[in-house]
């Protein structure tokens, strides 16, 4: 069940409540006892999905991202080498 945060409009107390999702609001402060003025509020979520790649960053095993990001290096350069040697060959050059 998710918490809620709440504030009411009378005396300014904010407070929080554990509530299922159809719940209604409180109607009633709890602080100064005064019915209807009491409003939800947004607040920030502790969830936060940062960056990219935060399932490769977060989820996957320490061992294999490792020894994946290490093989992942290896490949990009020896793509880069033979892009380099195919552009050499096709200009004329002797390598």
């Amino acid at each position: 069940m998710p918490i809620y945060e709440y504030e009411c409009s009378y005396c300014s107390h904010k407070f929080q409540q554990l509530q299922r999702v159809g719940d209604k609001t409180p109607e009633v402060c709890p602080n100064c006892g005064k019915k209807g003025g009491v409003h939800k509020l947004i607040s920030h979520t502790s969830f936060v999905l940062k960056g990219s790649g935060w399932y490769v960053t977060d989820y996957k095993n320490s061992k294999n991202s490792a020894s994946s990001s290490e093989k992942n290096k290896t490949n990009t350069a020896s793509k880069k080498n033979n892009s380099i040697q195919t552009k050499s060959k096709a200009a004329g050059g002797s390598k």
